[in-house]
């Protein structure tokens, strides 16, 4: 029984980008399944499969540079965690490394990245960031 499926899930990617493995394997829940998309539509992973035996599958994605595999992923980091909450307006939420990171907000109307939240003009709770 894991208390935080959200750390689990960026510590579970954070080491597979380590060692240099293609997939990786994360309990299903609706919370990692949502990050995962956002994941897959920003670009930062391959693609993400869902089996019905409550796991999810994530083909990470590395590029080449000097004949070395360099993940695109190259920090993963919690924001708000369960012993402590952060939430921010829409001209609060934070940009990582001036734009080129990702902030993944929880809001009212779902979970999204924070260009997306500052567009629509609502905040949230900040999940994690990814760069």
């Amino acid at each position: 029984m894991v208390n935080d499926s959200i750390s689990d899930m960026l510590t579970r990617i954070r080491n597979a980008n380590l060692l240099k493995r293609q997939t990786v394997s994360i309990p299903l829940t609706r919370m990692n399944q949502q990050i995962s998309y956002i994941l897959e539509k920003e670009g930062l992973i391959d693609s993400f499969q869902v089996y019905p035996s409550g796991f999810i599958t994530i083909n990470l994605k590395y590029k080449r540079v000097a004949r070395e595999k360099k993940p695109c992923i190259t920090n993963l980091r919690r924001i708000s965690k369960p012993g402590l909450r952060i939430y921010a307006n829409h001209k609060e939420i934070p940009k990582i490394l001036g734009g080129m990171g990702i902030v993944i907000v929880s809001t009212s109307q779902g979970i999204m990245t924070d260009r997306e939240a500052r567009f629509k003009g609502i905040g949230g709770e900040l999940l994690c960031s990814i760069w």
